[in-house]
């Protein structure tokens, strides 16, 4: 007898139909999995056999073939236990009403002795469900809650197996998963991490951090080891704007996919802060594996990737990055297909300015000769530092800025500014997919950036003597765009551009 049951893939970072087909029939007793699974897929005939066993349940000695289709698309993971041991005892008749299946959707691991295990990418797999007007996804008890985060879907819960056949044939009831997401969203919102206030001195550096966080730019911070670039760079996401819902959404989303949501948590809502090891591979850093996977540039989507070390890093992880700060999504290719995954995140970086760390340092000399500090900076190539909006210096910090008691401008003070200009922002770009000034078009720059007399002379001016890129005149005008927001006025002045062209420290020597 054949039964069919519905299941969920993931494919990046978004759901997929699976459909599990199951053929019980007279022959040599055989499971075989076929459907392109991987390995973890086709060791789920050892879990199902012991599950339903174990489960008080008969498993047939008979020929038994399970396909998963579509069979063009490499499915692993364990998610497909429990749809599987559905559809054997649906065509064995012990779910005694195999429709009950059709409009049904099924997801879990199996555990030996029948308990359902939590699997990866509940909340994905429940968005794709979501438009489906299906009659119940049924899923491990400890990924409701998670997939519930989807309003427009009944999610149940499940420990065992026995509980799943019990609530398909009638013999026991179960309500909803329900989980009040703007509540979650309203209460556990925000940034419990650290306060600017509680760096010292580095004020222009703050400053820049802010003009960072309000029109969403990009920044490298260049100073000697100790002088607080790390300590700077781990307070950004706390003068970030908060995230919105679908933001929220979308980043608990990434992180249901790769598994890193913990077992409390059912929506992020902070805005994320990674810090990946400078020897980390390019596919960890973009996404990758045989199943393309995200990776820190999608973690960090809508919070802040923090490159420290930035030169240290290899040349071709680097480079990796022009592509996704420029389209804010990046593209991995496999033989299997192509997956998109988003990479909307801030990039900081920072770096010593030579390979000892003190060229230009007040009390340390640097050790370092031309060509040493040359051919360091240069593993950060041109293009590269194109696409990063702000390059600010990061001095030693005096001992009288350290030993000063005065309380410093907090966090919150520094981030209701920051909200303020991005109200401008959204105002301004309405009815756009651009969000803040970073992001603008080309179209958009011209409409909202335009430059008085004065203003114009002094771009022209540093254009010239910079010699700077076509890119990198677009970025002064951005960075100008965000500073005027930050000042409550309307039009660019010269002062905008002044400050604007000053946090182009890298197109110039450093000295």
């Amino acid at each position: 007898m054949l039964a069919i049951a519905k299941s969920c893939g993931v494919l990046g970072i978004d759901g997929y139909e699976i459909i599990v087909e199951a053929d019980v029939s007279a022959g040599i007793p055989a499971f075989d999995i076929v459907g392109l699974p991987d390995a973890a897929v086709k060791e789920a005939r050892e879990r199902v056999r012991a599950a339903i066993r174990n489960s008080g349940l008969e498993f047939p000695m008979r020929r038994i073939t399970v396909n998963l289709a579509p069979a063009d698309i490499k499915k692993e993971g364990a998610v497909f236990d429990l749809p599987i041991a559905a559809a054997i005892l649906a065509a064995t008749c012990q779910i005694e009403q195999p429709e009950k299946l059709n409009n049904i959707y099924i997801a879990g691991e199996l555990a030996l002795d029948g308990g359902v295990r939590p699997v990866n990418g509940a909340l994905a797999m429940a968005d794709f469900l979501r438009t489906k007007n299906v009659d119940g996804f049924f899923v491990p008890q400890e990924n409701a809650a998670e997939a519930a985060i989807i309003p427009e879907l009944p999610v149940y819960g499940v420990q065992t197996l026995i509980q799943l056949v019990n609530l398909l044939n009638g013999k026991e009831e179960a309500e909803p998963e329900k989980v009040d997401i703007e509540a979650i969203f309203n209460n556990e919102q925000g940034y419990e991490g650290f306060d600017v206030s509680e760096v010292k001195g580095q004020e222009g550096v703050k400053r820049a951090l802010e003009i960072a966080a309000a029109g969403g730019h990009n920044i490298a911070m260049i100073g000697p080891p100790g002088s607080g670039k790390t300590m700077l760079a781990r307070r950004l996401p706390g003068i970030l704007p908060p995230l919105s819902l679908q933001e929220a959404l979308q980043v608990t989303k990434i992180y249901s996919v790769s598994g890193m949501l913990s077992g409390k948590e059912k929506l992020m809502t902070s805005r994320p802060f990674r810090a990946p090891h400078h020897g980390a591979s390019s596919p960890s850093i973009i996404g990758g594996g045989v199943v393309p996977r995200p990776g820190e540039i999608s973690l960090s989507s809508y919070g802040v990737l923090f490159m420290d070390e930035m030169p240290e890093f290899k040349r071709d992880v680097l480079e990796a990055l022009r592509q996704p700060l420029e389209d804010k999504k990046v593209t991995v290719s496999r033989v299997s297909g192509r997956v998109d995954f988003p990479a909307n995140f801030q990039l900081v970086g920072a770096l010593n300015p030579c390979p000892c760390g003190y060229y230009g340092d007040t009390l340390k000399n640097c050790t370092c000769t031309p060509h040493m500090r040359e051919k360091y900076l240069h593993r950060i190539s041109g293009p590269l530092l194109d696409r990063i909006d702000l390059h600010v210096i990061v001095p030693r910090v005096e001992y009288n800025d350290l030993s000063d008691q005065k309380p410093a401008e907090s966090s919150a003070v520094i981030r209701e500014r920051v909200i303020a200009a991005r109200k401008k922002q959204e105002a301004r770009f309405a009815g756009s997919e651009v969000l803040c000034n970073a992001h603008m078009s080309r179209r958009q720059l011209v409409e909202f950036c335009q430059l008085d007399e004065m203003s114009n002379r002094l771009l022209q001016d540093a254009f010239k003597r910079l010699k700077l890129s076509a890119r990198a005149h677009d970025k002064i005008l951005k960075v100008a765009r965000t500073i005027a927001d930050l000042a409550g006025e309307e039009r660019i002045t010269a002062l905008h551009i002044a400050e604007a062209v000053q946090y182009r420290i890298m197109d110039r020597e450093l000295d």
